[in-house]
């Protein structure tokens, strides 16, 4: 079944319903029945991509951090608010889109995730963003050569933009199955499970011939009735 995931890495739920939605393929045993596409979502395509700002001197609340960290808590997540810092994502979404094309879009996105909300990372740093490539075993020069290429993979985050507008989405966390169910936002798990339990017979019935109407005239091997 194909699973779209519309995220953004400055977004500490996208982080949290990212690992329910792992958690629920693995509690029912769907790891090779499963096709997940990301598309980045950015929530400040216009914040500054020198500078950045540390979270706390935003409107987010440090009361909103405690409850979130304990939601990450739930999953496994550890969250360090206190060293998080704001910048543009941009950047870390076209290397997202080139290390789909080296097979490691998930490996990279997951720790992009860890790192900005576990160590501070900073999004505008080259410097950073190379590290991670490197520790998800991608080629350094290639990942250098498209953050330096400013045109590098925006055709894909406007293909991005174009279906967010289609469906649309205003907020992520947004995961779509099949292009028929949604989920908007780090629901429980349970409601994980059971999306992916209609998905899966969804997909079943969809694969297989629908028999139409009645049983109407017809003619086998034993004749005609």
């Amino acid at each position: 079944m194909n699973i779209e995931v519309f995220t953004d890495f400055a977004c500490p739920f996208c982080y949290i319903g990212k690992r329910k939605l792992a958690m629920a393929i693995e509690q029912l045993g769907l790891q090779d029945d499963v096709h997940i596409t990301y598309k980045s979502y950015q929530l400040n395509p216009e914040a500054d991509r020198e500078k950045t700002i540390p979270l706390y001197e935003t409107e987010f609340s440090k009361e909103t951090a405690a409850e979130i960290t304990e939601h990450a808590k739930e999953v496994g997540l550890t969250y360090a608010f206190d060293r998080v810092q704001i910048g543009n994502t941009e950047n870390a979404h076209r290397l997202a889109k080139w290390a789909k094309t080296q097979g490691k879009e998930a490996a990279f996105i997951e720790e992009m995730f860890h790192r900005y909300f576990t160590q501070g990372l900073n999004t505008n740093s080259h410097a950073e963003l190379l590290d991670v490539v490197a520790s998800t075993g991608l080629p350094v020069e290639e990942a250098a050569a498209v953050l330096e290429d400013v045109t590098a993979f925006q055709e894909q985050l406007a293909q991005d933009r174009y279906d967010v507008q289609q469906i649309p989405v205003t907020s992520v966390p947004f995961f779509v199955f099949e292009n028929r169910y949604g989920i908007k936002g780090a629901e429980p798990l349970k409601i994980f499970v059971e999306t992916l339990q209609q998905t899966k017979a969804y997909v079943t019935k969809e694969q297989s011939l629908q028999i139409q109407g009645e049983q109407g005239a017809n003619c086998s091997v034993d004749g005609c009735e």
